[in-house]
């Protein structure tokens, strides 16, 4: 598993301590035109946080992935607002259901409606 920030690198440690999930690995510096292809959305920063961090100018709204081993996507929830995060423990449990039930992915009829 991977977590991936427009953060630079000492906020990008500060997360993976934070989290400390010891099978995630994290990366950082991911571009904002990259997060926007992801469908992420783009915030200006506003100073400091109601718990005293400093935002960057311009920075990446939460988005959580899961991503098939052959690139094609499974699961996508892209969020305005830091708030009300997937539990990591939740999304592992959800992924141990879909592999043992073979649950199929949902949104990917792209016929007519």
């Amino acid at each position: 598993m991977l977590a991936v920030s427009s953060d630079d690198a000492e906020r990008g440690r500060q997360m993976a301590d934070k989290v400390n999930a010891k099978n995630l690995k994290f990366g950082y510096g991911l571009t904002l035109k990259s997060a926007r292809q992801w469908g992420l959305y783009i915030s200006a920063g506003r100073g400091k946080t109601s718990i005293g961090i400093e935002e960057p100018a311009l920075f990446s709204e939460p988005g959580v992935f899961i991503v098939r081993p052959d690139g094609t996507p499974y699961y996508g929830a892209v969020q305005t607002m830091p708030f009300a995060r997937p539990p990591f423990q939740d999304l592992l449990g959800a992924i141990d259901f879909a592999i043992a039930k073979n649950y199929p992915a949902r949104g990917e009829y792209t016929g007519e409606v």
